[in-house]
């Protein structure tokens, strides 16, 4: 007996479900909806088989272990230059702070003049007006 009260009450919650769907499906903004959907099929398959093979792709290239290594090797060759330049500007940078706060020295006009003539802060008195001569250009298009 209890097994047949089971089932009836299994078959109204089905039906309840079925009620309930449809009343959503004679909702005029739900058929709207679902017109709108079956017309862009066509593009939505599309789009899906687009996506698929996209990630069948990124899969292959993702799973792909000399691809990894392969990149993985590129990119230190890129980086390990640029980290090495860049420890060598701050280790001066830090170098030539120490030493200015050691020193003492007072700096006159005619120590201005003497490191004026100096090739390194030549080529810094060249970079500088360059880059300022490059950024008016840039400032005045």
């Amino acid at each position: 007996m209890s097994e047949l009260t089971r089932e009836q009450g299994e078959q109204k919650a089905v039906t309840q479900d079925e009620r309930e769907l449809l009343d959503q499906l004679s909702n005029p903004e739900v058929q709207e909806s679902l017109t709108t959907l079956v017309k862009e099929l066509p593009k939505l398959t599309e789009l899906v088989t687009i996506l698929s093979a996209s990630y069948d792709t990124v899969q292959s290239f993702a799973t792909d272990e000399v691809l990894k290594e392969d990149t993985a090797g590129f990119l230190s060759e890129i980086v390990e230059p640029v980290k090495t330049s860049v420890k060598d500007v701050a280790a001066t940078a830090i170098e030539a702070k120490d030493q200015a706060e050691k020193s003492n020295e007072v700096i006159g006009l005619f120590g201005l003049l003497k490191m004026l003539k100096d090739p390194q802060a030549q080529k810094l008195f060249r970079f500088v007006n360059a880059y300022l001569k490059v950024s008016a250009e840039r400032n005045h298009k």
